[in-house]
């Protein structure tokens, strides 16, 4: 099982990045200081108007296993909707990786790198849908957060 690891640290998928300013990109950047190199992922998800992943990339600074967990972590948000990325849980790739106990915390930026991208796309999506002139009640769409951030929106727009 190592194979995998060595795999993707060898030969990362999806290196790169895209246009941040791009209302269909969404950016996730957390960080580990704890670790002693203090990893930091940064992933990117392009997402097309039905909600779907249809491309992601990411740039890593840290371990093999970081680097690793960050291009299993594009593959799998590939050709998904935003809900079912969602559920892609810390425990999997590290499982699909093989990883040791002492490696957890490489693998589980990932998770908090797809939900910061999703946050961060559907942000935009809310400010383009505001810019575009749509009637949209600010005040209570700033309570609202993560997944039900769409589907709030679309009550809005019917309310409104």
């Amino acid at each position: 099982m190592l194979g995998i690891v060595v795999d993707h640290y060898e030969k990362p998928r999806n290196v790169g990045s895209f246009d941040k300013n791009n209302p269909d990109v969404g950016i996730g950047l957390v960080g580990a200081p704890a670790c002693g190199e203090g990893d930091v992922m940064k992933l990117h998800i392009k997402v097309v108007e039905n909600g779907k992943i249809v491309e992601a990339c990411f740039k890593t600074f840290g371990c093999g296993s970081t680097i690793a967990s960050s291009s299993v972590a594009t593959e799998w948000v590939k050709r998904k909707t935003i809900e079912e990325v969602l559920t892609i849980k810390n425990t999997e790739i590290p499982k699909h990786l093989n990883l040791p106990p002492v490696k957890l915390h490489c693998s589980m930026l990932a998770e908090d790198a797809i939900k910061a991208a999703v946050k961060d796309y559907e942000a935009k999506r809310a400010s383009a849908t505001a810019a575009t002139g749509d009637k949209i009640c600010h005040c209570m769409i700033s309570s609202i957060a993560g997944m039900m951030m769409k589907k709030f929106i679309s009550v809005i727009l019917l309310w409104c």
